[in-house]
């Protein structure tokens, strides 16, 4: 089976898994299960969940009862994230993954409220992690990982990951970082979440300490590289291929790798820290072919 079709094959079981999770779209206050259902199903890579599995599955974790609400927990995160960074009080984007964004849809106050619902409902569903689990000796170290698993997510999309990044990034709009400001500010906005991804599904899985060290800087990497590949899409892409406006970055006064750098200098640095996550992938034990062809697919990546 070639690499495109194994992805297509674990995008879509994770898409099915995320589904799943969702709230029925029923009751008064059904229009926010909708709004919630319109951003999900919007599409996206699923790479989060894809790479929280596959870093489960090479430390050996085997209890998809466990990992699925986290895969389908995480994917919410992300995509909450994306509805907020689309609001008029944002980058004031009309268009995510080739479809009107949520507040065009629904209005503003309920892309908001949509945001926050797939926010909270994150967590509601990583709780549901404990349910099909009764506590006894053979499953108290379990119980202990999904605590850690949680807190990890709690931290990583927080005020130390995801929003202290974005925090960043709205404070530095019209301004000139430097490096180690813009390195900062990449590593909580886009790094975190990727970080916690593969975290998670090592930390479910029993793996120590030091792997999880291994795996926290490895996805760190990947997510550098994955933004600085986003700057230098967001001037050489097409609003057809990316589905989303292009050129956002410099209507917004964004400063990037390619406004910093050069688009040449961009790249190098994309190779760059491609290169840290791969070699670090490359030392963890197990198999990890499919991850590397997916590191190399993300970096390489044209939308």
């Amino acid at each position: 089976m070639s690499f495109e079709t194994l992805l297509i094959e674990k995008a879509t079981a994770a898409d099915n898994i995320i589904k799943d999770y969702l709230p029925d779209v029923s009751g008064e206050q059904s229009i926010i299960m909708d709004a919630m259902h319109y951003a999900i199903e919007a599409g996206g890579k699923r790479l989060r969940p894809i790479l929280m599995y596959e870093t489960y599955k090479l430390f050996g974790g085997d209890k998809s009862e466990v990992i699925k609400p986290f895969m389908a927990a995480i994917e919410m995160i992300h995509t909450y994230s994306l509805v907020h960074d689309d609001l008029p009080a944002m980058d004031n984007d009309d268009l995510r993954r080739g479809k009107p964004t949520t507040h065009k849809v629904y209005g503003e106050a309920m892309g908001i409220l949509a945001g926050d619902a797939l926010l909270n409902y994150a967590f509601e569903t990583m709780l549901k992690s404990y349910q099909n689990l009764h506590f006894s000796d053979d499953v108290k170290d379990i119980y202990y990982n999904i605590m850690r698993a949680m807190q990890i997510l709690g931290v990583k999309s927080g005020i130390y990951g995801m929003l202290g990044g974005q925090v960043s990034d709205v404070q530095n709009t019209g301004l000139f970082p430097g490096k180690i400001e813009l390195d900062d500010m990449y590593e909580k906005k886009t790094a975190a979440l990727l970080e916690a991804s593969m975290m998670i599904g090592a930390v479910l899985a029993g793996a120590n300490v030091e792997e999880i060290k291994e795996v926290r800087e490895i996805a760190s990497n990947l997510g550098m590289a994955f933004q600085v590949r986003d700057d230098i899409l967001d001037v050489t892409s097409d609003e057809a291929t990316l589905g989303k406006p292009i050129g956002s970055d410099a209507k917004n006064e964004k400063t990037t790798y390619v406004t910093l750098f050069g688009l040449e200098e961009a790249k190098r640095w994309a190779k760059t820290y491609s290169d840290k996550a791969l070699s670090g992938l490359k030392r963890l034990s197990g198999d990890t072919t499919f991850l590397e062809e997916l590191f190399e697919y993300l970096i390489e990546r044209n939308y």
